[in-house]
């Protein structure tokens, strides 16, 4: 794979491109006999989230994908790819039957975020997520991701608990928007495209981070140039991780996903200045690093007195001792 130049903002404009594949173009490249199951034994069907069952080179999987439309007649019908709380637990329910039945989980994100509508807030958008980040993590089943397009605040990390992350060359991987970030820092929602460069939500930083696995080549130009390409090319990952997480125990395979997620990122520690001595153990204990009383500027001090010297508020207490 050639090294991609194209920066954060660039990469936004192409997966938001209306000819890119979704998950609803992908199954049927991917995968044989898909049998699609709907709703959620709770409130109803999302179809922001679409899942089932089905098989890749005769091996039986449980297919669950975030899915976004190509015009704006499936983007209203798939709420632009923004689950409610019950498609959250669609694709959990399917999970958990598919750890019944010993099935693989291919999870296919594609979403700006979960919906954040009040009806949604309603029905548990908080907690539907909270459950699949804790039920995803200790399934006795391999569980692979693919971040296809935008992968979008906890909406995406809902289907991002897995053994392995695999991203297209041109997705990305943030805890907020660029527009959300650049709204909450700088409280200017233009400054977006500064804001996607600074976020550090390539596919390319992903990996170097530990967040993503594996980088999945898109056809030249980008995945709508060539579907097909693309498609083959996930389901080469795809097969490579089952063959190899297939090879786990089921104790291992969970050890493994704890540890994965564990040791994800990059961490700087900085001693303060003056605070390193000579011996081996050069940690600060918080009572130093704390100002004493007296060393409070006259500013700092909030609570006032009155002419006798007392608290405001308080009364003097009595000695009954005299």
């Amino acid at each position: 794979m050639e090294e991609n130049k194209l920066t954060a903002w660039e990469r936004m404009e192409l997966i938001r491109h209306k000819g890119r594949p979704t998950v609803r173009d992908y199954i049927p490249m991917i995968f044989d006999e898909f049998y699609e199951m709907h709703g959620d034994r709770l409130f109803g069907d999302d179809a922001a989230i679409v899942g089932g069952i089905a098989r890749v080179h005769g091996i039986s999987v449980t297919v669950i994908g975030q899915v976004k439309g190509h015009d704006l007649e499936e983007n209203k019908k798939t709420n632009f790819s923004c689950p409610h709380p019950e498609g959250y637990r669609k694709a959990l329910r399917l999970a958990r039957q598919a750890e019944k039945f010993h099935r693989p989980i291919i999870c296919f994100i594609d979403t700006p975020g979960a919906f954040c509508g009040v009806a949604a807030e309603e029905r548990g958008q908080g907690e539907a997520i909270a459950r699949n980040l804790f039920e995803f993590s200790r399934l006795k089943t391999p569980v692979i991701s693919i971040v296809l397009g935008e992968g979008g605040s906890g909406g995406a990390l809902a289907l991002g608990v897995c053994d392995t992350l695999g991203m297209l060359e041109n997705a990305v991987y943030s805890v907020i928007s660029p527009r959300g970030f650049a709204s909450l820092l700088w409280k200017d929602a233009s400054r977006e495209k500064e804001a996607a460069e600074q976020m550090h939500m390539k596919a390319e930083d992903l990996k170097e981070y530990g967040v993503c696995d594996v980088i999945i080549p898109e056809a030249a130009g980008g995945a709508h140039m060539n579907p097909e390409v693309t498609a083959g090319n996930i389901a080469d990952f795809i097969l490579d991780s089952l063959k190899k997480l297939s090879k786990k125990s089921v104790a291992n395979l969970l050890e493994a996903r704890y540890n994965k997620f564990r040791k994800i990122g990059v961490f700087e520690e900085d001693i303060l200045a003056g605070s390193c001595c000579e011996e081996d153990d050069c940690s600060v204990g918080l009572e130093d690093t704390l100002p004493q009383i007296g060393e409070l500027p006259e500013s700092d001090v909030v609570v006032s007195t009155d002419d006798d010297g007392m608290r405001d508020g308080m009364q003097p207490v009595s000695d009954e001792n005299g």
